[in-house]
């Protein structure tokens, strides 16, 4: 998700301490939510800043190398497999549970699509 402009964090601001409105009052107002208020203010209050933090550790991968090559020789051998299907099987060869999310992610960073070909589905009945 985008952070809020500046400008908006400003007027925000701004509109608080001209004194007359509460936060929830000033939620309304500027179309946010009463929690981003409340940390905005914190955050004013406590740094004397209002610009958005910046993120400085990301997330780490829910796979690593082994286990992503792992992934790759399950989809290559079931290449009609589905997500949920991929999901189990990687499961049982390395003892990692993901969510079906998280395998679509691995496979779009593999460049991999899980199209179907439907006239090949229509075959297997």
């Amino acid at each position: 998700m985008k952070a809020y402009s500046l400008d908006l964090r400003q007027k925000i601001l701004d509109t608080y301490l001209q004194g007359g409105i509460s936060q929830r009052q000033l939620a309304k107002r500027f179309c946010v939510t009463l929690s981003f208020i409340e940390k905005l203010l914190k955050q004013y209050r406590e740094t004397g800043s209002i610009a958005p933090k910046v993120r400085t550790e990301q997330t780490p991968p829910k796979l690593n190398a082994e286990q992503f090559n792992v992934l790759k020789e399950i989809v290559e051998a079931n290449n009609d497999a589905t997500l949920a299907e991929i999901r189990v099987i990687l499961a049982e060869k390395t003892g990692v549970i993901i969510s079906i999310s998280t395998v679509d992610r691995m496979l779009q960073k593999m460049e991999i699509s899980l199209k179907k070909n439907i006239a090949r589905l229509g075959k297997r009945n």
